[in-house]
């Protein structure tokens, strides 16, 4: 099975995780596909490979050389977002790509003149939705690509290698797959997700991330009656919402620009509750957007009377580059060998996390490699076949370079 047969294969396995179940994985079809992996993978004859009863899927293929070398390991998440459903049929394969207009079979458009990553993809092989579900490519690219190097190792013993670690793991999507995760199962020194954004792309900078639950108890009244009593807890929500800055929001934000995004709002007049993320790249920065959250809580308690307005911040994942800035070796490698297969290395800052930004923080230096998949939780997702493949020749080399070192 080719690389394009196996990532094809794997995106008609329905892995959408679930805030809402409270079990690990959050959904079956998580677990039925990490069985399809392991099974997989045994049959390479790679000996190490175990599934553990949450689901996480971790293994290794021993050193064949006679001198120590770092354990290298590779991660990707099995889980999809719920943004959109699932594929229910093998998506569109686009041979030679012409450089021009996608016109998707619901009629959305994929549009070079908007979109970089397709500009690079002229003449290369792409994969695209309907137009009314997900492709899967974020994490299934990864996923794929990762276990076809693993293959390739386990078929050319002449390869030399220090000891290689991998694991696939449950719910990235909703922020929980570190949860569970085993650093000392994993076993590795040093590694790399692989996880989003086109080939070329190595990412060490991500965003702090936090979360915000922000709870507006209203009094309700008749409208006839309202004068003076009415407190409104939606209209209270607005006033809170429209205290942030509109330049602070994701759709007029870039680099290393943070962000408040207001992602889910519901209620009526007399409860409402608005759901945020809070991103922001420099740590003291981050901590005034959170102090941000609970001070104009204040500001509106005071206004509308002690606890109408309920504000809770939660953080999530924090800025890796403190833990890989000290082996910087990561990214050079992983720079000598995109440069080696034709292309210029980015190295952008992640708008967003990964597992290897609280992997980082467990021990194990993690930084990203792009999977050469893109426009993630829309129905405008797009792989390209030919960069997917050249991401499996970069887990190569780099796995080669720490072996020569």
């Amino acid at each position: 099975m080719n690389l394009q047969e196996r990532f094809l294969q794997y995106v008609m396995f329905d892995t959408q995780s679930s805030e809402e179940t409270g079990t690990v994985p959050s959904t079956p079809g998580q677990r039925v596909f990490s069985e399809a992996l392991a099974e997989e993978l045994r049959g390479f004859g790679i000996a190490d490979v175990r599934l553990d009863d949450m689901g996480y899927l971790y293994g290794s293929i021993p050193s064949n050389v006679d001198k120590p070398v770092p354990t290298i390991g590779f991660i990707a998440h099995v889980d999809t977002a719920d943004a959109h459903p699932s594929p229910k049929k093998t998506p569109r394969i686009i041979a030679s790509y012409d450089g021009g207009v996608i016109t998707l079979e619901s009629g959305a458009v994929l549009n070079p003149a908007t979109d970089e990553n397709l500009r690079r993809a002229q003449g290369c092989n792409l994969i695209v939705t309907d137009g009314f579900t997900l492709l899967g490519g974020d994490d299934k690219a990864g996923v794929a690509e990762i276990v076809t190097a693993l293959e390739y190792l386990a078929q050319h013993p002449e390869v030399q290698h220090g000891k290689i670690a991998f694991s696939f793991t449950p719910d990235e999507e909703i922020g929980t797959s570190q949860d569970h995760f085993r650093v000392e199962e994993f076993g590795a020194d040093f590694a790399y997700t692989v996880d989003g954004a086109d080939f070329g792309d190595i990412e060490y900078e991500n965003f702090n991330g936090a979360s915000a639950v922000v709870t507006v108890q209203g009094v309700e009244t008749h409208p006839g009656e309202a004068k003076n009593k009415m407190q409104n807890a939606v209209t209270i929500a607005m006033e809170f919402d429209r205290m942030l800055p509109v330049w602070e929001r994701p759709e007029h934000t870039e680099d290393y620009e943070g962000f408040y995004h207001l992602m889910h709002m519901q209620g009526d007049c007399s409860t409402c509750t608005l759901r945020y993320l809070i991103r922001e790249h420099d740590c003291q920065k981050f901590a005034k957007r959170k102090e941000t959250i609970h001070k104009m809580a204040e500001l509106l308690n005071f206004k509308y009377g002690a606890g109408t307005v309920q504000a809770e911040v939660k953080d999530g994942y924090r800025n890796m580059s403190e833990m890989v800035a000290p082996h910087m070796h990561l990214i050079d490698y992983a720079k000598e060998a995109i440069s080696e297969l034709g292309v210029e290395p980015r190295v952008p800052a992640i708008r967003g996390g990964t597992d290897g930004a609280e992997l980082s923080f467990k021990g194990v230096p993690c930084p990203n490699l792009g999977t050469a998949s893109w426009n993630h939780h829309s129905v405008t997702e797009v792989a390209n076949v030919d960069h997917m493949e050249q991401t499996v020749q970069l887990i190569l080399k780099i796995i080669e370079k720490y072996a020569a070192r």
